[in-house]
């Protein structure tokens, strides 16, 4: 049975680089059956991207993908708290939150609510041969 293999991206590694080079880029780890965590959010644009260019490359191999944004903002945050996270997000842009990317073959569902995330996989069903 092969591992569960998450890719860390750091928002450094994809800063500079253009929308759709960032977004191939994201396809291609999952494309290797890697959940990627990307530090931070894409813009909206690039998640339509995303989703565009995967309905596109679906195959028998390729199953599609499973997106799950974390954004830190709390709508019960106080005010000097919100404040402060609005100077973040000003300073950081997209660097704030994480950007769950993953492939359908093997993501099941991801449940996002205010205290915690999970992410249900499939369960590998591997053919056995029967001995004769």
């Amino acid at each position: 049975m092969a591992g569960l293999t998450l890719q860390f991206v750091p928002f450094n590694q994809v800063a500079d680089m253009g929308s759709a080079m960032r977004v191939k880029k994201l396809i291609d780890i999952v494309k290797q059956n890697k959940i990627v965590l990307l530090e931070g959010r894409l813009k909206k644009e690039e998640e339509k991207d995303l989703i565009a260019i995967t309905m596109e490359e679906i195959s028998k191999k390729f199953k599609g993908i499973e997106l799950a944004v974390i954004n830190p903002e709390s709508k019960d945050a106080a005010m000097l708290t919100k404040l402060r996270m609005g100077m973040m997000n000003a300073i950081w842009k997209n660097r704030t939150g994480l950007t769950i990317i993953g492939p359908a073959s093997i993501v099941k569902e991801i449940k996002q609510n205010p205290d915690k995330i999970e992410l249900l996989t499939k369960e590998n069903k591997t053919k056995r041969r029967k001995k004769k």
